[in-house]
């Protein structure tokens, strides 16, 4: 069984529990090319499990007669190796909680482009065309990026902003260029879309493509009409979005459950920039698409497919209910103490009662109180799936000390936020939050890079670990040394928890449980299971 021939004998393939596209696929891509009306930039894993699914999903039930375009910018390999040989196919895998898998064919991808060298010319024409409606994007939150960690702009940028060339280097120049091309085709309208998983998403697009548009009018390089294009929303939108779905790398269990089908096409292809792909892509069954509904040249049907559609401040209501809530700060504290309990998978920590009751406190006691409801869906539902769906789907690989990184970076949005809000209601008592200062006091207690068994380990990447095992440097298991002077410079760095712990009244409960954390071995689990059972 072999992706290319799906349609040579398709009850060999529905026989074994595969769903295949149900239309007219040639007819489908004949349509792209000819009237585009859709072009998405990010060829990985998350486009395949879930934009290209919502295409193929329209495609099905005959409410749209075109595809997806994709273009491919940072890692050109995946095109080359697993869209180009394949025709576009792919095979999304759906990992349920139950052990059982989906299995479906997409075929919605028309076209796959490098944006780059030859393909460059395609791509420019696509952004001609009076009937493209929106271009999206999956690069992640660095992608946006203009500029290095020195703070002056990264080489390929500054070669973009020299002088607009026939092949700009940079993806966000690629973008100001595609964009003046569309201009000077008589300023045809369209959205661009993010859907990368960060916080108002559209703003960091537009910011990074009109701070290259501006020093191109500022060198006479491009007119003062082009920023005034780009700054007419009715011309160009740049969408906010939320995002949900976890899709991690192609999974050997995944590839062996294929090959018993008889599936031939389930290599894992390894790029030389450390891409994990393969012709199938593995992803969990939840997923969440909220999108800010401002398209000036129209769009696909996507709400036939499930996307939510809404104003700005719903879309920003959902991603402070996801972020600040009913996701992620439950994450966060999984990853911390599963680094420290020694735990390999975030799964498995949902099979430990004290890490359960932990995340279960976190989210229905200690953040629904103050949690943000946008309306289109309800906070209770999307937690009752994390916890009991999502977080202990063994097919989800997850590790801790991969969501362990940069943790420094979301303690105060994920924390934070909620400490505020207490803060401001006269009917709650900060006193009553426990998960929160035991998640502050096992983030100071990771930080010195020894687990509960008493065994160094090496914490993940973050900003701040270097400076914070600075602080703690003098402390070590058993020490009977006061931790709270030491902890100050830490406790009171309101970067990192959002507030000075000192001045909201909550460094002393932090400081008390830290204290017994570096008792000795064991003493992490005690203080767990004592605080989660109060």
């Amino acid at each position: 069984m072999k992706l290319l021939d799906y349609q040579k004998n398709p009850s060999a393939w529905t026989e074994k529990g595969y769903t295949l596209p149900r239309y007219n696929r040639d007819k489908a891509a004949a349509e792209t090319q000819k009237n585009p009306s859709w072009i998405h930039f990010g060829a990985g894993n998350i486009f395949r499990a879930f934009p290209a699914a919502l295409s193929q999903r329209l495609l099905n039930a005959g409410e749209y007669d075109r595809g997806i375009i994709v273009c491919e910018s940072f890692d050109t390999e995946i095109i080359e190796k697993a869209y180009r040989p394949y025709q576009n196919l792919s095979l999304l895998v759906t990992l349920k909680a139950d052990g059982s898998i989906d299995k479906e064919v997409i075929g919605s991808v028309t076209e796959s482009y490098l944006a780059e060298g030859k393909d460059w010319a395609e791509i420019k024409s696509v952004f001609s065309s009076p009937t493209l409606q929106m271009a999206s994007f999956t690069i992640t939150e660095k992608g946006y990026s203009l500029r290095g960690a020195s703070g002056g702009y990264i080489p390929d940028v500054q070669y973009d902003i020299d002088e607009p060339s026939a092949q700009p280097k940079s993806l966000m120049g690629k973008l100001a260029a595609l964009l003046l091309h569309r201009y000077a085709c008589g300023s045809l309208p369209i959205a661009m879309t993010s859907m990368d998983n960060c916080s108002h998403n559209g703003d960091k697009l537009k910011g990074a493509i009109l701070e290259i548009a501006q020093k191109w009018q500022e060198k006479g390089h491009a007119p003062q009409a082009f920023l005034d294009y780009l700054n007419d929303s009715q011309k160009v939108s740049f969408p906010w979005s939320m995002i949900d779905k976890i899709t991690p790398r192609p999974d050997e269990k995944v590839q062996e459950m294929l090959k018993s089908d008889g599936f031939e096409d389930a290599d894992v292809i390894i790029t030389q920039k450390k891409t994990y792909t393969a012709p199938f892509v593995n992803a969990e069954q939840a997923q969440y698409l909220v999108i800010e509904d401002h398209f000036p040249a129209g769009r696909p049907p996507l709400e036939k497919a499930g996307v939510l559609f809404a104003d700005r401040e719903t879309v920003d209501k959902v991603e402070k209910m996801k972020v600040c809530t009913c996701l992620n700060p439950l994450h966060t504290s999984l990853a911390v103490f599963g680094c420290l309990l020694g735990f390999e998978t975030i799964y498995q920590e949902m099979s430990d009662s004290d890490l359960l009751a932990m995340v279960k406190r976190l989210g229905y006691i200690e953040g629904m109180p103050v949690v943000v409801d946008p309306g289109i869906i309800k906070p209770k539902d999307f937690i009752d799936e994390v916890v009991n769906i999502r977080l202990p789907n063994p097919f989800m690989p997850d590790t801790p000390q991969r969501i362990a990184t940069d943790t420094s970076q979301k303690l105060p949005i994920r924390f934070g936020q909620t400490i505020q809000a207490y803060l401001k209601r006269s009917d709650l008592k900060l006193d009553d939050l426990k998960v929160i200062p035991l998640v502050f006091a096992g983030w100071c207690r990771y930080a010195m890079g020894i687990d509960d068994n008493g065994n160094a380990f090496a914490p993940s990447p973050d900003p701040l670990l270097d400076s914070v095992q600075q602080t703690l440097k003098g402390i070590s298991l058993g020490s009977t040394v006061a931790a709270g002077e030491t902890l100050k410079p830490i406790l009171t760095n309101e970067r990192i928890f959002g507030v000075d712990l000192y001045a909201v009244g909550m460094a002393d409960k932090v400081e008390k449980l830290f204290q017994e954390m570096i008792e000795g071995a064991g003493a992490i689990r005690k203080v767990l299971h004592r605080t989660v059972q109060e």
